[in-house]
């Protein structure tokens, strides 16, 4: 049998379903783990479709675990569902018209409608080949909410409901059609609360303790830091509470939140002591006191060399969607959109990762070589901690023209085009041909697993506090 033409073929045949999926999910539009409509739509079509699901995992009432078959190989697929405040928009249209007056609804801006649905394509496309061919072993599909915001894997991760798998496969929309070979960045967020002593600020200033003069000083404190961190880590804040909006009055409350970002876990988590250090010398210097509160963490990506391999190969034998003449016409109009800054930033982007040219293209027609970089994301993704559970693989399919910028209406808008839902099909079929593959090749998952054990010293620690409870 041949491999590829069956999960090609099964995918094109039930394409409705995925698509359906996808415009489901992005008609709901749900807040990080409050996708509720989503993640009930999603699992029933698992139901239906002859997977058992565990609803509500890992205390997050949006998370669960769909699973057909039994025993080891055991390949898991990552699916999202959560959407952005304000990126709500008319699909299908270039020119910006949010779904509300006020311009607050959510909206997928980052493509998670197709992302979910893509890996349920790529879960029940490796469920049709085990079926049909009498081949035992386990398919998993895992829905993960809160990956924009309540770092929803990590918490799944902390339960240990990824320790088992033998190889797990995700993907994200986007202007690329790649294998991720880089790692992302570890982040923390967290909260300092600083209080104080209220008392005329003329009057009696020296009554006063002010918790706002701690933050500034904290901030002025990390400023310093900047220096002498490792040039990759990234630090930001916010003003949560500024004390009041009278300034004849010494605040006695004021917070901020604060992102520790790092290449490394490890590393953040030092960086993260030293911030802390320096909170308590903002509280001592101001005469006030300061409490710390962890929202969420995650850790970073580590990128499996074995399994790319393997999956870059599956990606290349899947190959490309065909664009028809209505695909180029919807995409020449959000070309108007997308500005020339935005356009050259990708192609010049492109160009110096893979020595490949794309200017003058309205899509990007190329699947790229794999090519192992130490860092290829600048930002941050739950995805990370499921890749120190177990050897994870992340695809990159085209689903929007070149140079549209992330977490924008402008990607909300081309969330529901026939060429998105192409390539989130071709996404499925490339993670189901690699599902495949790493089921039927033991070894292959074995060797998978020695690689991630020497890059991980052995496993997962999660760097969040062990009672730490989700934010709902």
């Amino acid at each position: 049998m041949d491999k590829r033409n069956f999960v090609c073929d099964y995918i094109e045949n039930n394409r409705n379903i995925f698509i359906d999926a996808a415009n489901a999910v992005w008609g709901f539009a749900e807040a990080g783990m409050k996708e509720y409509k989503s993640a009930e739509y999603l699992v029933k079509v698992c139901k239906d479709n002859g997977f058992k699901v565990t609803e509500g995992v890992a205390e997050i009432p949006t998370a669960f675990v769909a699973e057909w078959g039994e025993g080891h190989p055991i390949i898991g697929f990552l699916a999202e569902y959560d959407a952005l405040p304000g990126l709500s928009q008319e699909g299908c249209c270039n020119v910006h018209k949010p779904l509300d007056e006020a311009n607050t609804a959510y909206g997928h801006g980052c493509g998670h409608h197709l992302l979910g649905a893509g890996a349920m394509a790529g879960a029940f496309g490796l469920k049709e080949y085990l079926e049909k061919n009498n081949i035992k072993g386990t398919v998993r599909y895992y829905g993960c909410p809160g990956e924009e915001y309540g770092s929803g894997k990590a918490f799944m991760a902390r339960a240990g409901l990824f320790d088992d798998v033998d190889a797990c496969f995700t993907w994200h929309p986007g202007d690329r059609n790649e294998i991720v070979t880089g790692g992302s960045l570890a982040c923390y967020s967290i909260f300092f609360k600083f209080t104080g002593k209220t008392a005329h600020a003329a009057g009696a200033p020296h009554m006063g303790r002010s918790a706002l003069d701690a933050c500034e000083l904290m901030n002025v404190g990390v400023n310093y830091l900047r220096e002498h961190v490792i040039p990759e880590a990234r630090m930001h804040y916010a003003y949560t509470d500024v004390g009041g909006i009278a300034p004849n009055v010494v605040q006695d409350h004021a917070g901020l939140h604060y992102f520790v970002r790092a290449p490394r876990v490890a590393d953040m988590m030092a960086i993260l002591e030293r911030i802390k250090d320096i909170a308590k010398g903002a509280a001592l210097m101001t005469g006030t006191s300061v409490q710390d509160i962890t929202h969420e963490a995650l850790s970073d990506f580590v990128p499996n060399d074995t399994l790319n391999v393997m999956a870059h190969k599956a990606l290349t034998e899947v190959g490309l969607y065909d664009l028809d003449d209505a695909d180029l016409e919807m995409a020449k109009s959000f070309r108007e959109a997308v500005t020339d800054e935005e356009v050259a930033n990708s192609v010049r982007e492109f160009k110096t990762t893979y020595g490949i040219d794309l200017s003058g293209n309205l899509f990007n027609r190329q699947i790229s070589p794999l090519k192992n970089i130490e860092l290829a994301s600048k930002g941050s993704t739950d995805v990370g901690d499921t890749s120190y559970c177990t050897p994870t693989v992340q695809f990159h399919v085209a689903t929007q023209i070149i140079g549209t910028p992330g977490h924008s209406w402008k990607i909300t808008g081309q969330g529901t085009t026939s060429y998105a839902h192409k390539g989130m099909l071709t996404a499925g079929k490339a993670m189901a041909l690699a599902g495949i593959y790493a089921l039927e090749d033991p070894e292959l998952c074995k060797k998978a697993r020695i690689e991630l054990d020497s890059k991980t010293n052995g496993g997962y620690k999660c760097p969040m506090p062990a009672d730490l409870k989700p934010t709902l």
